[in-house]
């Protein structure tokens, strides 16, 4: 397909649209020259120097990404940024962004994807951000525990508060460093909240309060949108895709 019927789906699908002045992140073709055919995506959570080369090994044709390069400030294409901006150009490898776009997607975004994976029951957005909402919640069917929860979506060495029920049945997500938002999980009574990141001005309060929170890992929570992204771009054109893995243990 053409990268510009392919941009124009993405932006679309993603709803980028709705998140123009609520996201620091520059979403949508951050990088691309002229018009091209595209056959190879590659995607990843990361834009920096490591994805890029190994995108350009894979052949991919564009690469997509959660995090981005421009965070709200200009850069000047200097140093490292010289480096990589040299690199998608030489490679010929186009850039997209998305950012909350793919942590509040229903179908394709981080949080509504972890809540599938614990099999969560009765899911709705969850945990408002400036007139929207960025994650999700449900209940478990059967309480599970903090290192169910953890094997089921691949948290090898998560960061836990463990001051809730030992039997988890109500569980709000949201991926990355997410972490004031545990008292909208407060607020909705829930007996765990997830999350990528956990700061220290929160232990205090879920202590008291009694609610259970897991750190997976910044990194490891925003894997989920990327692959599933891929497989709905995989299954809906005829595009060759591939994940690129870069973690930070982060």
């Amino acid at each position: 397909m053409k990268r510009s019927e392919l941009v124009a789906y993405l932006d679309v699908y993603l709803g980028l649209e709705s998140f123009e002045g609520l996201d620091r992140s520059l979403n949508g073709l951050v990088v691309g020259g002229p018009e091209k055919e595209v056959h190879n995506v590659a995607f990843a959570v990361d834009a920096c120097q490591a994805t890029f080369e190994k995108a350009i090994g894979e052949g991919a044709d564009v690469l997509i990404v959660h995090h981005g390069l421009y965070w709200g400030t200009p850069l000047p294409i200097t140093g490292t940024h010289h480096t990589r901006i040299s690199t998608l150009l030489q490679g010929n490898l186009d850039l997209y962004v998305a950012h909350l776009p793919l942590d509040a997607h229903p179908v394709v975004g981080n949080n509504v994807v972890m809540a599938g994976k614990l099999g969560l029951q009765d899911i709705e957005p969850f945990a408002p951000y400036k007139g929207t909402t960025l994650g999700f919640k449900g209940v478990l069917k059967e309480g599970r525990d903090v290192r169910w929860i953890a094997s089921q979506l691949g948290f090898e060495s998560p960061v836990v508060l463990p001051f809730g029920k030992e039997r988890i049945k109500t569980v709000g997500i949201v991926s990355g460093g997410a972490s004031s938002d545990v008292y909208a999980a407060l607020a909705d009574g829930l007996d765990c909240f997830i999350t990528g990141e956990v700061e220290h001005q929160i232990y205090h309060d879920a202590q008291e309060a009694g609610i259970t929170v897991i750190g997976g890992g910044h990194y490891q929570t925003e894997i989920f949108g990327v692959q599933a992204l891929s497989e709905h771009m995989r299954d809906t054109f005829d595009l060759a895709v591939c994940f690129i893995a870069n973690p930070t243990g982060l």
